[in-house]
């Protein structure tokens, strides 16, 4: 348990280290930021980056090594814990998101860190599924790879005062990497509560769990590497003249 608690926490501080080169580009921006309020004219200037929608993007890093770190108990009680923050740092993707567009409020800084909590959420749940033994060490190491890419690309165009924007394609690899991952923990999680209760609802565990996982990791690892080519292929003139 602890080698893949330390692995997640040197994950999660190798991508925040990263966002130190977006820091000046979004620095100049957040101090002339705005919001605008819904069916209104009136403007009201925004003097923090820290709004409501950024501190839920910002609780989602924080809940991804407490999750891991219960859910890694096998333990019935921490296993549900475990599932139960999972699930509420996956809701607060669909809140922050929500509140920034019913209240206006866009900064550079939350289009840059919401994908980048995603990432953070996405990578150390897989480290904990494989650690089980629940998923392809292999296909993990290729999203990990693939995030640390293209977080690496944004990171480069923040130094040069862009800030790219997730796709909807890139949009659609998070939900379906975030539905695998729920799928298995939620597997998981009805196997340990139920492995010493005789109840008829254990029926509903009776397929071939590893092929399952095995299929839903398969496919969120292949729209994950399509989607690092579509950045790559996207933004290779902007790369080619930054790396210049």
């Amino acid at each position: 348990m602890c080698p893949a608690i330390a692995e997640a926490c040197d994950l999660i501080f190798s991508m925040l280290m990263e966002q130190l080169l977006f820091a000046e580009a979004v620095s100049a921006e957040a101090k002339s930021e705005s919001y605008h309020l819904t069916g209104s004219a009136k403007v009201r200037k925004f003097p923090s980056i820290m709004n409501m929608p950024n501190k839920l993007t910002l609780s989602r890093i924080i809940l991804s090594p407490i999750f891991m770190s219960f859910f890694l108990i096998e333990n019935v009680y921490s296993r549900v814990l475990g599932l139960l923050l999972y699930l509420l740092a996956a809701l607060t993707d669909i809140a922050d998101g929500h509140y920034a567009r019913k209240y206006g409020i866009v900064t550079g800084f939350g289009k840059f860190m919401d994908p980048l909590a995603d990432k953070i959420l996405v990578s150390t749940a897989f480290i904990a599924l494989v650690s089980l033994g629940y998923a392809r060490a292999w296909m993990v190491m290729l999203i990990i790879a693939r995030e640390f890419y293209v977080t690496g690309i944004r990171s480069l165009a923040a130094y040069k005062g862009a800030v790219l924007s997730p796709s909807m394609l890139a949009k659609v690899k998070t939900v379906l990497q975030m539905t695998a991952i729920t799928f298995v923990l939620l597997v998981v999680t009805l196997e340990t509560v139920l492995s010493n209760v005789e109840t008829p609802f254990r029926a509903i565990l009776n397929f071939n769990h590893q092929l399952a996982y095995d299929i839903l990791i398969g496919l969120a690892t292949l729209l994950t590497v399509y989607t690092g080519f579509d950045y790559t292929v996207k933004y290779y003139s902007m790369l080619k003249n930054i790396l210049r």
